[in-house]
């Protein structure tokens, strides 16, 4: 569900407690935790192997669990997650396969905290990771790379367990439960992309000390049938032009909106998606997303995963014989999120063929009853002509370590000059300009 257009439900202090004394937002974690506000100590325990679990009991009536081992994990989560206030990047399947495919090759721990109520009712999980192939150790959500929103999966009744004042020292205990583990230290916490709300409920992450993601996020309310949202978001003129680049794409061959749904199918159109988005990447001078090591793998795996097809969707425009424009949604309870798209490059490339295939998954959409369509992260001009919504994120940095202090004022310079050149049109249209002559150059 998209994250900036739900009714939140107000956090309330936990009945029969009083409010932690002394309880603050926190402005960074230095190397001792503070614990003051705990009414248990943590409980100390032998260091463990990474696929060992431990728990400990930060504050009264929850207790904390942390596995490095996913499938300790599964069947709980899969069971939280129907339920649970989450976002679609918090399904299981889609972080194991990340886990498995990219970063188990490049050092990435899995950190998985469990909270439990008294009677062992699960209240929370925060799917953490501590990535240790970079220059420092770093805490962050696991797969973020891959993941256009970061939150934690939260019962339904969390707000109401764990208000503003509690979720402080809360997330304290659980740093310090991680770096109690060596195998879990880290210097940097990195926490990336977070709405503002999971599901029904604010965010709790976001009572830390946050900033602005360089990049937002935009959704479109799907109202109606098609002609009334079309005509709603296009001018007469506009919608004039593009119906005549349909006629002349039609001349092409026979226009068709194919819905993939067989496994060979939907990697072979995975391929050409893949190969269509490299070329485009590089005609902009940005680098290829799928060269990373991994990514080919990942998607490959996901959309190919029985245990996702009713999330993930794949589809292509076939213009006659050619593959005019390929994409890859996913669907997840009222929202349709648009994460990867392409077109031909080819003499088609003039007639629109992605605008076309653009127009048939927004259709797509609204028969199947979507409320929401997520264009997910990334400030491209033409979501703006569709998008109700625009979805602000946010990051969160503290260091642990006088290390983790110097890779935080990097960081934090790097993203706000980021934002900044983003925010400005005249600074992004000339920083775009320059990357795309520079980038062939670069790969001479």
């Amino acid at each position: 569900m998209p994250q900036s257009n739900v009714t939140l439900r107000p956090s309330a202090r936990l009945a029969g407690a009083s409010e932690p004394q002394g309880a603050k937002e926190p402005r960074g974690h230095g190397r001792e935790v503070a614990c003051e506000t705990r009414e248990l100590p943590l409980a100390q325990a032998p260091s463990i192997s990474v696929a060992a679990s431990r728990t400990t009991v930060p504050l009264a009536g929850i207790s904390l669990r942390v596995h490095s081992d996913l499938e300790e994990v599964r069947d709980e989560w899969k069971t939280f997650e129907r339920q649970a206030d989450r976002t679609v990047f918090q399904t299981f399947e889609w972080l194991a396969a990340w886990q498995r495919e990219i970063g188990s090759k490049n050092g990435t721990v899995p950190a998985i905290v469990l909270g439990r109520e008294a009677g062992g009712r699960l209240l929370f999980i925060f799917q953490l990771a501590v990535e240790t192939g970079g220059a420092a150790r770093r805490l962050t959500w696991l797969g973020w790379q891959l993941c256009d929103y970061n939150a934690p999966l939260l019962a339904e009744h969390f707000s109401e367990r764990v208000n503003a004042g509690r979720f402080a020292p809360l997330w304290r205990d659980v740093v310090e439960l991680l770096r109690s583990n060596p195998r879990l230290r880290f210097d940097l916490i990195d926490l990336q992309k977070m709405p503002e709300a999971t599901g029904g409920q604010r965010n709790p992450f976001l009572d830390l000390q946050v900033m602005p993601h360089p990049s937002g996020a935009y959704i479109a309310n799907l109202n109606g049938d098609w002609d009334t949202f079309y005509a709603a978001k296009r001018s007469s003129s506009t919608r004039k032009r593009e119906r005549r680049q349909l006629k002349h794409l039609a001349e092409q061959g026979e226009v068709r909106f194919v819905d993939v749904k067989d496994r060979d199918e939907r990697a072979a159109t995975l391929a050409t998606l893949m190969s269509q988005k490299s070329r485009a990447l590089a005609r902009m001078g940005v680098d290829d997303f799928f060269a990373k090591p991994g990514r080919r793998a990942f998607f490959n795996a996901v959309v190919t995963d029985p245990a996702l097809q009713d999330v993930i969707h794949v589809s292509r425009l076939d213009v006659g014989d050619t593959v005019a424009a390929t994409n890859v949604g996913l669907r997840f309870r009222d929202c349709y999120y648009l994460i990867l798209s392409s077109y031909d490059d080819g003499d088609i490339s003039r007639l629109g063929p992605g605008r076309a295939h653009l127009h048939e998954l927004l259709q797509y959409a609204i028969r199947s009853r979507f409320r929401h369509f997520d264009f997910t992260v990334g400030d491209e001009p033409y979501k703006h002509d569709w998008a109700d919504i625009e979805l602000k994120l946010y990051d969160h940095l503290a260091a642990v370590t006088p290390w983790g202090s110097m890779m935080m004022a990097t960081a934090t310079a790097f993203r706000r000059t980021k934002r900044l050149i983003k925010q400005s049109p005249v600074l992004w249209r000339a920083f775009s300009k320059v990357r795309a002559y520079a980038g062939p150059l670069g790969r001479r």
